[in-house]
């Protein structure tokens, strides 16, 4: 009697922490070697090449179009600060041109979605 009462309560507790597990949300693995931020229900990806910065923009992992999307990116490191507009390009990308991005830089990403609702992503990158 006392062994199955407690195998009922070692099926019921590893089945609680089994669903937690799964429904765990949080940012996904980087697609484009940048650095990964989750707001308002969407993913965004930070990355650099040259002196552009790019910020990918999905939806659940689905690329969301970044038409009508606009934006300003901040760059911190040290003392220093950067800024720069987000201007959308094609297909899920938000580009800002003129800036650096080195390890170790703090970034701050104001996204104006299509709809006028404003998000802010913070980043630390790689």
């Amino acid at each position: 009697m006392v062994k199955t009462k407690f195998l009922q309560l070692l099926v019921v507790t590893a089945t609680v922490f089994s669903v937690n597990a799964a429904m765990a949300h949080g940012p996904k693995a980087a697609k484009f070697g940048g650095t990964v931020a989750s707001a308002g229900d969407l993913g965004f990806e930070l990355a650099a090449q040259g002196d552009t910065v790019t910020v990918y923009v999905d939806d659940h992992g689905t690329p969301l179009p970044t038409t009508g999307m606009s934006g300003k990116l901040t760059l911190l490191k040290g003392a220093e600060k950067s800024e720069a507009e987000l201007v959308a390009a094609a297909p899920n990308k938000l580009e800002a041109k003129g800036l650096k991005l080195s390890a170790g830089t703090k970034a701050v990403a104001v996204v104006t979605l299509a709809d006028k609702k404003v998000i802010t992503v913070r980043f630390k990158a790689n």
